[in-house]
Parts: structure tokens; sequence; C-alpha cells
């Protein structure tokens, strides 16, 4: 297993209940939730993956659980991991999704238009 399913699963039962309309994508050995077409919530290992407003991140990363997202040296702006025990309710795994949805208005597409 390359990455928690069931975190997935449980990921896709809020965006259920949110009525939010996604694409998944297997990347980085994991799975990114799209969002209009942005990357806004993913599965890492056993990890969390939230993309958040980089104005609210410091604050973020008091939170239980959550630590920067680091693979290359450098902390990616506006990206965070959450581990299992800052999700283990799914009360903080829905505030975390809440997090990254409202800030998916804002962020930027990955994808280039033609």
């Amino acid at each position: 297993m390359a990455y928690d399913e069931f975190l997935g699963d449980r990921i896709r039962m809020i965006l259920k209940e949110k009525q939010v309309s996604y694409d998944e994508k297997k990347m980085m050995g994991g799975l990114a939730i799209m969002v209009d077409d942005k990357m806004c919530v993913g599965v890492i290992k056993d990890s969390l993956m939230v993309r958040i407003d980089p104005d609210i991140k410091e604050d973020a990363l008091k939170r239980k659980g959550c630590r920067e997202m680091d693979f290359t040296g450098r902390p990616l702006k506006g990206f965070v991991l959450v581990d299992s025990e800052g999700i283990d309710m799914d009360h903080d795994l829905a505030l975390w999704i809440q997090l990254a949805l409202d800030f998916n208005p804002f962020a930027k597409s990955s994808i280039k238009k033609k």
C-alpha cells in the first residue's frame, strides 16, 4: 500500500457530505484530490496533505499532528501535512478539509491553459 486508502475513503465521504465535486489523481506515490482543477487535499503515506492559505500556515502548524510539507529541503508554501494524531476524529479531518476548501477559490491552478 503506497498510501492510507482508508484515509482516502474518509476524505471522499466528507467531500460527498459537503457536496463538493472533485477529481482524484495518483501522484507522489499518494493520492491527490483536485477541486476545480487545483490540488486541494491528498494522502501521502499515512498523512493528510492540505493546501491552505499561506497566511494561516503558522497557526496551522501549532495544531496537533501538523508539520511542514517538505520533500526537497524547502517547505512548500501553503501546504502542510497532518499526521494521524491530528485527524483521528472525523471532525478534525473535516476541519482540515474545510480549510483547504476555503482557500481553494484563491489557489492558483497548476493546469496550463492553451
